[in-house]
């Protein structure tokens, strides 16, 4: 079979903890993408958004891409998949060199040189680097320099930002998508994916915080300046929720799931006094009727939880004070009643939800904050369509180890 020329249509795939979507789209002249077709299946190989069962995952990764290539009408042979999970962890780092040619000038191996001392870090045996994001270029103590090449300088600098994962995990999930039938074009941090997807140039440049908050956990973002300073995951989800339903209404979790879809909401003070609820019991006990004030209750402690620690966290970055843009919310974990309105109490920042957007074709089949992840990979993939990279293609012995070339890759996508 051979190789999908540059431009052809490009799939996003998103390996989550209770789904896993396929997005088929192809580029178009707006900067977007017009969405072709589109599969989702249920996920029962993975926890918290780290792969457990390959089996499992391998049958929903299929299942979601034969649903979106009939959708579509084309065959896939290649994927930009998501990676999630506690095992990830985001850092900062600075790069030092100087520029020796006769000229003074900055040339493009100058810049490559910068951004590999910039990722030249001790980390454990046990993980590898995912992303290298460049922040900035210094060019003799001038800061906020975005492209340095051509400039007379004689020292230069760059700071980036560093997503490092569990050796294990990323294979893990290669290994998954390989078995599948399908190549790895790209492997991309799943709310650096649902950044793509819905926040745009003015909000990333003024500062702002995208969540994605899914089945097993809630993925952080930052933005200052147009450039990612902190990445972060919180080991909380929309299924904490659904638990949470479950063992307090005594009813099986499907049925949970059921219920806090169709009347979840996360601030009580919202609901009705005369509002009910339906909730089926176990072991063929009859159903009974509940008053939603009382699910409202469930829920919301669990809300306040997970938006307190995220309040911490972001505070304890250091950056709240510079996210004049506020708060993008996304992910399935975003959709229940009262989302915004309790976490803009908590963190006293600007909410909004975060829909997919620069997107045309089947736009109604995605139109959720749940679909976000899948959009911004198909998006991620149409930006850097031809610029694979290389060390994601075959699941062999040292699959991670070619930073060289990594830092190459973004230093062309960042210039």
């Amino acid at each position: 079979m051979g190789k999908k020329e540059r431009g052809g249509p490009i799939t996003g795939l998103d390996i989550g903890t209770t789904k896993t979507c396929a997005v088929i789209a192809e580029a178009n002249d707006k900067g977007g993408v017009d969405i072709m077709g589109f599969g989702c299946k249920p996920s029962k190989g993975l926890r918290r958004g780290v792969v457990v069962n390959i089996d499992s995952t391998v049958e929903s990764i299929k299942g979601a891409v034969q649903e979106a290539q009939e959708m579509a009408g084309v065959e896939v042979e290649s994927v930009y998949a998501g990676i999630a999970g506690n095992h990830l962890q985001g850092f900062n780092s600075r790069g030092v060199v100087a520029v020796s040619n006769r000229e003074q000038e900055v040339r493009q191996e100058d810049v490559n040189r910068v951004l590999e001392a910039a990722s030249a870090v001790n980390i454990p045996l046990d993980r590898e680097i995912i992303h290298v994001l460049p922040q900035e270029f210094i060019v003799d103590s001038q800061d906020g320099v975005n492209d340095p090449i051509g400039m007379s300088v004689v020292r230069l600098e760059a700071e980036v930002h560093i997503v490092t994962g569990a050796i294990t995990s990323v294979q893990n999930i290669i290994k998954s998508v390989i078995k599948a039938g399908l190549e790895v074009a790209d492997i991309v941090l799943e709310q650096l994916a649902s950044s793509e997807a819905t926040i745009c140039a003015d909000e990333k440049e003024l500062g702002t915080v995208l969540v994605d908050i899914g089945g097993g956990t809630s993925d952080l973002v930052i933005f200052v300046n147009g450039s990612v300073v902190h990445t972060a995951v919180l080991g909380l989800g929309g299924d904490h929720f659904t638990n949470d339903i479950s063992v307090g209404l005594r009813t099986p979790v499907a049925e949970a799931e059921a219920i806090k879809r169709r009347y979840g909401c996360a601030l009580a003070s919202l609901v009705l006094n005369n509002e009910s609820v339906a909730v089926p019991s176990v072991g063929g006990r009859p159903p009974r009727h509940l008053s939603r004030q009382v699910l409202c209750e469930i829920i919301e402690p669990r809300a306040e939880e997970i938006f307190t620690l995220l309040d911490q966290h972001i505070t304890a970055s250091g950056y709240k004070h510079l996210v004049a843009g506020g708060m993008v919310l996304t992910g399935g974990g975003v959709i229940m009643e009262g989302i915004p309105e309790l976490s803009g109490q908590i963190l006293g920042l600007p909410i909004r939800l975060g829909y997919p957007r620069n997107i045309g074709g089947l736009v109604d089949v995605v139109n959720s904050p749940m679909y976000a992840t899948g959009v911004g990979l198909a998006i991620h993939g149409a930006k850097n369509d031809g610029r694979h990279d290389q060390r994601w293609k075959n699941n062999g012995d040292g699959l991670l180890q070619r930073l060289t070339h990594q830092v190459l890759s973004w230093a062309d996508k960042f210039i």
